[in-house]
């Protein structure tokens, strides 16, 4: 039997990189360098080692940069949903891009993701864990402690069976979410708002059992802050990549 990969991401381009300012009033966060690659290229060449055929990116804030700067790749395709009049927030980003995204289980990818592999794809390791009779939502987590970047207390408890509990408020969790999900698209179709929150849909699934994660293996960096983009750089210098 062939092992299940999606054949689809949904690539979060479009936000306004608040905590990234000074640097993303110029350049968007997805283009900004790390390693001298824009972070978006570095996502998009893990889907196309995947073997990942088609990339759905949202565009607002700068978009016609991001435009510019995809508009001759070639793998993974891109597919551009432009929210430039209006910004939807991830869930209602995902919403507005099913017709492109279609009826099966597909990626989720911030750009501002951005990790070191361990010995074998972490997006691999992902689709060959999703079980949809036991899952509506497959989350890559990655260790808080461990990670590079992170400043809040973390985001999920997970059980040994894979199941992910939403953080106790005042409490601290072991695990982040990484920005990489896999998601079965039917949870938005009922969607009445425009524009909506993605992390409700994970606290639903976590209520209902149906959220589960696999955990990272590699080092996790959340390059939201120029600090973080720093600390990234550091990392690679020190012969990681």
């Amino acid at each position: 039997m062939t092992p299940f990969m999606p054949d689809k991401a949904m690539v979060f381009a479009a936000g306004l990189g608040t905590r990234m300012r000074p640097v993303s009033e110029q350049t968007p966060k997805p283009l900004i360098k790390i390693g001298g690659r824009p972070l978006i290229d570095h996502a998009l060449d893990r889907f196309a080692a995947a073997n990942v055929a088609t990339a759905v990116v949202n565009v607002h804030h700068h978009a016609d940069q991001i435009e510019a700067h995809l508009a001759h790749r070639r793998a993974p395709q891109v597919v551009i949903s432009d929210e430039r009049k209006k910004l939807l927030d991830q869930g209602g980003g995902i919403k507005k891009a099913l017709p492109l995204l279609g009826t099966s289980p597909f990626f989720l990818c911030n750009t501002d993701s951005f990790w070191v592999e361990g010995p074998r794809s972490n997006l691999a390791r992902l689709a060959s864990a999703w079980d949809p009779g036991a899952m509506d939502i497959l989350l890559l987590v990655a260790a808080a402690a461990s990670s590079v970047g992170v400043d809040w207390p973390g985001d999920f408890t997970m059980d040994a069976r894979g199941r992910l509990e939403r953080r106790e408020e005042r409490r601290v969790a072991p695990f982040v979410y990484t920005g990489i999900g896999i998601v079965k698209p039917e949870l938005f179709v009922g969607a009445t708002q425009d524009v909506f929150r993605l992390a409700p849909y994970f606290f639903k699934a976590a209520e209902q059992g149906r959220l589960h994660g696999v955990r990272l293996d590699g080092i996790w960096l959340h390059i939201g802050t120029p600090q973080a983009i720093e600390e990234a750089e550091r990392l690679i210098d020190r012969s990681f990549l």
